[in-house]
């Protein structure tokens, strides 16, 4: 049975409709809740891939979050072993410090349902293919990254550029979240962090109201999305995975 870590951040950011597609493949799944235990030095060597999840924390409150430093390095170590790596928001923007890319603040908050398209390179890309060109999927971030050296853009946003990237041909950078559904959502908007996030921008574009009423209309179409995406991560493991002619940036 393979072994997957998970990076957890706060008991609200979880694995969502990824949690039951790696148990149907058989994986055991193993968290670090750097939450509960800050101090906990995971060994990723010992499994078989790794996924970090979002959180809201910035990647530069490394003093006041000093297991952003220890993530990364076991993001490095992670890659270096070649191991398949997943990063989800926060995850991503760590995935990309730790290869030498900057974290920044994004020009506007993207919280709810935004336009996301696949760059040419993403539609050559074998976790973006089920994308229909533009696609709404939810989002709840502040910080972007810049595309790491080396690595792919694979999607962008009106208002942020840098949605997704692939280093190699088993990392995987996600600022949105397609492993959310319809409970998930209506959690996080009822998480008291988020709540007071909200009321505090003043802005009915990312209001409660919009965000659920958006989240009826969208939420079959990412899932969707998220089962065909996360499904092709899951090939990452395989003994002999599908070749496929990956394009370079």
């Amino acid at each position: 049975m393979k072994r997957i870590l998970v990076f957890q951040h706060v008991p609200h950011e979880i694995l969502g409709t990824l949690d039951p597609q790696l148990k149907a493949a058989g994986f055991r799944i193993r968290y670090v809740n750097f939450g509960r235990t800050p101090d906990a030095q995971p060994e990723v060597q010992k499994y078989d891939g790794l996924i970090v999840l979002g959180g809201p924390m910035c990647v530069g409150q490394s003093e006041q979050y000093p297991h952003l430093g220890t993530e990364i390095a076991a993001i490095q170590e992670a890659i270096k072993q070649r191991l398949p790596v997943l990063g989800i928001c926060l995850g991503a923007q760590l995935i990309a410090a730790a290869l030498g890319a900057r974290v920044v603040k994004n020009p506007v908050r993207e919280i709810g349902w935004y336009d996301v398209t696949p760059t040419p390179a993403g539609e050559q890309d074998p976790l973006f293919q089920c994308f229909q060109g533009i696609e709404k999927i939810f989002q709840w971030h502040g910080d972007t990254f810049d595309i790491p050296p080396a690595a792919v853009h694979l999607a962008t946003s009106p208002d942020c550029a840098h949605q997704a990237f692939r280093y190699g041909d088993r990392t995987y950078g996600l600022q949105f979240h397609l492993e959310v559904d319809a409970a998930l959502i209506q959690r996080w908007l009822a998480t008291p962090v988020h709540v007071r996030e909200l009321e505090e921008l003043h802005d009915d574009r990312m209001g409660k109201r919009r965000i659920l009423a958006d989240t009826s209309q969208f939420i079959d179409r990412s899932t969707a999305l998220g089962e065909q995406l996360f499904g092709e991560f899951i090939r990452l493991y395989s003994p002999s995975p599908r070749r496929q002619t990956l394009p370079s940036r």
